[in-house]
């Protein structure tokens, strides 16, 4: 396994680890004393590991998880405060926002291991990602009600277009806490394991997702999230779906299927 802290700040215990081994890259949260609070370092450290995965084309699925009993208590409260009393990034918008977007578009297919509490503005950066597993102590809290604070646009979009209205109007309205059954219920949990049993879960659809073709799961992935904001590119997704019949990944995928073995992509 493959460490590498090149792109972060020069302290890595309490800045985002990289590790890479075969197709799969891990971004670890490694401030655990504080719960893996995110720190306006952290968001600047993460976007060069977004372009340093995607420019990697070996790594075939990231999973994005945290160090400690929480997978991340959210965006520092101290950090919100100074923002907005700086008009001037309040017009430029959100650091968070851009890395929780960036995130969600990612080229690679992404799943988060959240090893326990996702707390505020980290609920949104777990639901960013395609798939996530959680442990079966696992719990919820998006507190905005609670501070004041009217939620930038995109983390809402994903809410409603992931969980539903309602359980967005519930979430956001009432600044409920949440447990892992009913995160799965509602569609927060893509599944549910317990703590002994997390690896194994991760392991199996990282593996599922590494070994299927990475040129039709990038198109299909952006297909997806742009009908579930009701903008499609319909001449570009019709253009993918044109030369994928032309492609090298469908060759290799139905000849491996005739043959009866897993496909080598």
């Amino acid at each position: 396994m493959i460490q590498d802290h090149s792109t972060v700040a020069a302290d890595p215990a309490s800045t985002p680890l990289l590790d890479i081994s075969g197709a799969r890259a891990t971004i670890r949260l490694n401030r655990p004393k504080h719960l893996n609070r995110l720190q306006p370092d952290d968001l600047e450290a993460l976007l060069k590991l977004f372009d340093r995965i995607e420019a990697d084309a070996s790594i075939r699925v990231l999973v994005l998880t945290g160090t400690g009993r929480a997978f991340s208590a959210g965006y520092d409260l101290g950090s919100i405060a100074e923002r907005a009393a700086n008009a001037q990034e309040q017009t430029a918008g959100s650091a968070f926002e851009v890395v929780v977007n960036r995130l969600e578009d990612l080229a690679v297919p992404t799943i988060c291991r959240l090893n326990g509490g996702v707390y505020g503005g980290s609920t949104d950066l777990a639901l960013a990602c395609d798939f996530r597993i959680g442990v079966d102590t696992a719990e919820m809290f998006m507190p905005a009600a609670r501070l004041g604070l009217h939620y930038y646009k995109s983390g809402i979009r994903r809410y409603v277009t992931r969980l539903g209205v309602d359980n967005a109007k519930r979430l956001f309205l009432t600044a409920e806490k949440i447990g892992a059954a009913e995160m799965l219920r509602i569609g927060y949990l893509t599944a549910m394991a317990p703590p002994e049993a997390l690896d194994e879960e991760v392991d199996r659809l990282a593996a599922v997702l590494a070994g299927n073709a990475p040129a039709a799961m990038r198109g299909m992935k952006r297909a997806i999230n742009e009908f579930a904001r009701g903008q499609l590119d319909e001449e570009a997704a019709d253009r993918r779906h044109r030369d994928s019949m032309r492609s090298d990944e469908i060759k290799e995928g139905i000849k491996a299927f005739s043959e009866k073995r897993p496909p080598k992509f």
